[in-house]
C-alpha cells in the first residue's frame, strides 16, 4: 500500500463551545486514529487552534472531523483553515496537545 498522494499541512481554528469539553483530547485521539501528525491547543479567546500534517486524504478526513464532529459535548460553530500547503516531509513525529 502506498502513501496516497502528496503530504499536506494546514492550520485550523475551531470556534464554538470547544473549551472545557475534552475537545483537545478527542482531537488527539482522532488524529492518531486517522494517522495525521501535528498539534492542538486552547487559545485565550475561547477557540481551539492547531496544525495537521499528513497525506492529503487523511488531512481531509481530519478537516471534516474538525468542522463537523468534534468531541461529544462540543458545539462547533465554524472552523477556519489557513496556510494549506504541500510539504516534502512531516515536521512532527506525532500529534500532541500543547499548553
Amino acid at each position: 500500500m502506498s502513501t496516497a498522494g502528496p503530504l499536506k499541512s494546514v492550520d485550523y481554528e475551531v470556534f464554538g463551545r470547544v473549551q472545557g469539553v475534552c475537545f483537545r483530547m478527542y482531537t488527539e485521539d482522532e488524529a492518531r486514529k486517522i494517522g495525521v501528525v501535528g498539534w492542538v491547543k486552547n487559545t485565550s479567546k475561547g477557540t481551539v487552534t492547531g496544525q495537521v500534517q499528513g497525506p492529503e486524504d487523511k488531512v481531509n478526513s481530519m478537516k471534516s472531523w474538525l468542522s463537523k464532529v468534534g468531541s461529544p459535548s462540543s458545539r462547533i460553530d465554524r472552523t477556519n483553515f489557513s496556510n494549506e500547503k504541500t510539504i516534502s516531509k512531516l515536521e512532527y513525529s506525532n500529534f500532541s496537545i500543547r499548553y
